[in-house]
């Protein structure tokens, strides 16, 4: 199996030497590092990354702005890294396109752990399954990608993984709780945040009015529900 490519991008270099040291410790070996927007940007043209992790404040501009340079060309996760700790914030980075979001000051090892995380639910299925059929929706065999219609969705990895979810189990509530463990493959520690963005950033790709879902419905008290 090919060795997951990381890119870290932040302009403190003694703390992506840390992290760096944190990944080689779980086994990563293919590590790049970058200390601005540009050079990041760069980096990741040529190095092509399975998981990259993002410094929101950079000297030539924010991490935000990396990541929807990266969400138009790629849907690898992005981890991001930020001394804020608003909950506005938190969502600002979910919503444009990342996968996580770590407050400064952190464990590199906690870094790393949640780098295993977000790989292992991008990674193959080591059992194969037949594809999957639920309405207009056709899931690969490999969870991997869901088609709508005949059509490709552009889906981030979290998307992919909250739409596997609702097709394996079509027209049942599925609990918030039960979306963040399944999909982050972390507790729940009251993430309700977390699985509304995302589930917002989904409607808005397959809704044919995300104010007014047809599909996932919001069940009130509940969770959500896929509809076919």
């Amino acid at each position: 199996m090919e060795q997951p490519r990381i890119l870290i991008v932040d302009d403190e270099q003694d703390l992506c030497t840390l992290m760096q040291r944190a990944l080689e410790k779980e086994g990563f070996t293919q590590i790049r590092t970058a200390h601005t927007l540009k050079d990041g940007y760069d980096v990741f043209e040529t190095f092509h990354p399975h998981l990259a992790i993002l410094d929101v404040m950079l000297p030539d501009g924010e991490g935000y702005q990396l990541c929807q340079q990266m969400r138009a060309h790629s849907n690898i996760p992005i981890l991001f890294l930020s001394a804020k700790s608003e909950e506005v914030d938190k969502l600002l980075g979910l919503a444009i396109g990342g996968d996580d979001y770590i407050t400064k000051p952190f464990s590199p090892k906690e870094v790393a752990f949640r780098v295993k995380a977000q790989l292992r639910r991008v990674s193959m299925m080591e059992a194969p399954m037949e594809e999957t059929t639920v309405g207009p929706f056709l899931m690969n065999e490999d969870e991997t990608e869901v088609y709508m219609n005949g059509e490709r969705l552009e889906l981030t990895a979290k998307e992919v993984g909250l739409l596997a979810c609702f097709l394996r189990n079509p027209n049942r509530i599925l609990s918030k709780e039960t979306l963040f463990t399944q999909v982050w493959g972390e507790s729940f520690f009251g993430s309700d945040n977390t699985v509304m963005v995302h589930i917002r950033r989904l409607r808005e790709k397959i809704e044919p009015n995300p104010s007014a879902p047809t599909y996932i419905k919001t069940v009130k008290g509940l969770g959500y529900r896929l509809t076919v």
